[in-house]
């Protein structure tokens, strides 16, 4: 009987993600706190990459425009979670992406400090989509971001990370995949349109997007959400957002293996073997296959860009 080869076999690479799903106060520190105990509770269960939800330091105060939000924002180095979060990462020998309010000189990010395992800041991804509209008044704060997708290596695996709505672009997960990241990790914050919106709830909208990523790219995906009811300083009785929480995991396949529910704190945790995984992106071919030369119109604004070929 013939053996097989050895580069047929391959050694498993077994990696731990958990996603972290929390509800938010003007209580700072009682949020970091929160966060701080879910992440032990999700280090104690084995992850190795734990993943908190988007700007998890405050409510989401993009719900309004007021001015007196920009007070919210730091430098990386001196947001009370990103320093918190790094002592906690080299303690418990995680990874951990750290959404925050960045201020950088005069302009204002919605950002990712990406903390190793040991403790060490890898550098900053910046939100590079910015939403407008009821309840989601992010231009109001934030410059679309300028570092462009990175991916990021870490201890126990290439990490590709955007935030929020990043993630409704199919161009976010694929730049990142052709990047060579191994997951793909989504901090988010969203719920239910606000008045004077129709009602909408997106929730499966949201999860079948991300879940379109990891199939097209065979990439897991992990997505992390704030759950409960938040309402606008200005406008208390009026604006309001539900978020829906529902915060999941999804294998290369797209389907979901963990979820939460719609309410209340959770740890999600999910082993992905990220050879095997390596292995059926290669046997799918779908970056074999791509045709980057009639993709032109994708750089253009109104598609109007043609390659060379097309008509």
């Amino acid at each position: 009987m013939s053996k097989e080869p050895e580069h047929f076999r391959g050694m498993p690479r077994p990696v731990s993600v958990a996603a972290i799903q929390m509800a938010c106060d003007w209580d700072a520190a009682g949020n970091i706190a929160r966060a701080e105990r879910l992440v032990r509770e999700a280090a104690r269960q084995g992850a190795q990459v734990i993943l908190l939800p988007e700007l998890f330091e405050t409510p989401y105060f993009c719900i309004e425009q007021d001015a007196r939000h920009l007070a919210l924002a730091r430098p990386v180095a001196e947001n009370p979670a990103v320093r918190h979060f790094a002592a906690v990462a080299r303690e418990l020998g995680v990874v951990l992406p750290i959404s925050f309010f960045e201020r950088a000189g005069p302009a204002y990010f919605n950002s990712i400090a990406v903390l190793d395992a040991d403790g060490t800041n890898l550098g900053v991804y910046r939100k590079s989509h910015i939403p407008n509209g009821p309840g989601y008044q992010e231009k109001n704060y934030f410059a679309p971001g300028d570092s462009g997708f990175r991916v990021w290596t870490t201890r126990f695996a290439r990490l590709g990370i955007g935030i929020c709505w990043d993630q409704w672009f199919p161009e976010t997960a694929r730049v990142m995949a052709l990047m060579g990241a191994e997951l793909f990790l989504f901090p988010t914050a969203i719920g239910s349109e606000p008045p004077p919106a129709l009602p909408v709830n997106s929730r499966e909208h949201w999860q079948r997007t991300q879940q379109g990523h990891a199939a097209a790219n065979l990439t897991p995906l992990i997505a992390a959400n704030r759950y409960g009811l938040e309402r606008s300083i200005q406008d208390p009785q009026g604006l309001y957002i539900r978020f829906y929480g529902s915060s999941f995991i999804a294998d290369p396949l797209g389907a979901k293996v963990a979820e939460a529910a719609e309410e209340g704190d959770a740890v999600l945790k999910y082993t992905f073997d990220l050879n095997a995984v390596a292995q059926l992106r290669d046997n799918w071919f779908v970056f074999r296959d791509r045709r980057p030369d009639l993709y032109g119109a994708l750089v253009s604004l109104d598609g109007s860009h043609r390659s060379a070929g097309c008509g």
